[in-house]
């Protein structure tokens, strides 16, 4: 009984009629091995009657005409035998996960720690990285599709009390503003404590670390 094999979608057949060739490559990264080229000897002199017969005709036509019978033949033989043995050289480079039953190179797309392809069980390390690299590009563009004065939004400025509205004139607030842009009444207020110097809210009328009087 003929030997089995494996692969049989990660790999490009190169095979010309003067030989035979093939490439096994990786399902996750695409990159592989090509096998050497391997002459077929039978191929390269049917290719000689080929030419020889289209130069002379006659007896050496009938000739090429049972050199390719005889070569279709053998080379299918042949293929098949190149074909097993380039998939058992190259089997060493190439593991099946058995999670997603993917062939993959062993030298960058297998996690040895996990026993699984890097599709399946990726290095840590690596998407660490990659999630970090990606938080940034996403706040460089957050940040810079802000306009000027939504900048003032930020988190040192959101924790202070914002006034919707002017306590004075009751204009309501478009921005952050420090000043109502109607009345000019000051909207924000930055005073402390006498005693422990802790920033007060605002109308607060004591301290609300240490219980000093303030209003």
């Amino acid at each position: 009984m003929s030997e089995s094999i494996q692969f049989t979608r990660n790999y490009e057949d190169k095979s010309t009629n003067q030989g035979f060739q093939f490439e096994f490559f990786c399902n996750r990264c695409g990159n592989g091995y090509r096998t050497n080229f391997r002459p077929f000897a039978a191929g390269m002199v049917s290719g000689a009657l080929d030419t020889a017969s289209s130069l002379l005709g006659g007896i050496l036509s009938r000739a090429a005409d049972v050199g390719n019978s005889v070569s279709s033949a053998s080379r299918e033989r042949a293929h098949d035998q190149a074909f097993l043995d380039a998939a058992q050289e190259l089997k060493s480079e190439f593991i099946q996960c058995p999670r997603c039953s993917t062939w993959v190179c062993k030298e960058r797309c297998w996690n040895v720690k996990h026993g699984l392809c890097k599709g399946c069980s990726p290095d840590l390390g690596v998407e660490m990285s990659a999630a970090q690299s990606s938080r940034s590009v996403e706040e460089v563009w957050a940040h810079a599709k802000m306009a000027e004065e939504d900048k003032k939004l930020a988190e040192g400025n959101w924790r202070e009390t914002i006034q919707a509205s002017c306590p004075e004139c009751g204009a309501p607030q478009v921005t952050n503003a420090k000043f109502c842009q109607d009345c000019g009444a000051k909207l924000q207020t930055s005073s402390h404590c006498p005693e422990c110097g802790v920033k007060l809210q605002p109308g607060a009328k004591f301290c609300g670390d240490c219980g000093h009087k303030v209003g």
